[in-house]
């Protein structure tokens, strides 16, 4: 499901409301939220493996728990860390968390991540899913102005076929792709 661009904020207003987020690598409660997708991705790194954290937002906070865990990280936001160089590497891991959900091009960011990381590296997902259409009608997730795309299983199901990706789906909001050994598409 998408909101038409007609719709968009303006990339100014859009700052505006992410810089009302107070998002913070000293806040207990945000390391505890990103640990749902932290947790089960760490567990499948190889020690030193090198991620991207696209879309980081102000304050970073989960490439910063991957470093305590040691694991070197770039940083990419469109608003905080624009640094095109961040895309222009491969990395054995990426992730993405309350971010796809704002992507004015879903597909041709995805790919584009997808095309970065190297054979057998993962792709972390955290957005809230689409259920059905009943349940979207009275979703809070959807009322934010920034969210103009929201995903489903089916969407992610899609995404792994086009990819030849293994999916596994952690909880109820954090999806890991990944990507062959030797990549098939």
């Amino acid at each position: 499901m998408f909101v038409p661009p007609y719709q968009f904020l303006s990339p100014a207003r859009e700052k505006a409301h992410y810089d009302l987020h107070q998002n913070s690598p000293a806040d207990q409660a945000y390391r505890g939220f990103l640990s749902r997708i932290l947790l089960p991705l760490s567990e499948k790194l190889k020690p030193g493996d090198c991620g991207l954290d696209f879309g980081s937002g102000p304050g970073p906070t989960l490439s910063r728990m991957f470093e305590e865990l040691g694991h070197a990280m770039t940083v990419y936001d469109y608003f905080y860390a624009k640094d095109e160089g961040a895309l222009q590497h491969s990395y054995d891991f990426i992730t993405a968390t309350e971010t796809v959900e704002h992507l004015h091009s879903p597909k041709t960011e995805l790919d584009r991540l997808w095309n970065l990381l190297k054979p057998g590296g993962y792709l972390g997902i955290m957005t809230k899913l689409v259920l059905n259409r009943e349940a979207f009608a009275n979703w809070h997730y959807k009322n934010d102005p920034t969210h103009v795309c929201f995903f489903s299983i089916d969407t992610f199901n899609w995404l792994a076929a086009c990819w030849h990706a293994k999916l596994e789906f952690v909880g109820n909001d954090v999806v890991l792709f990944e990507k062959a050994k030797k990549d098939a598409g």
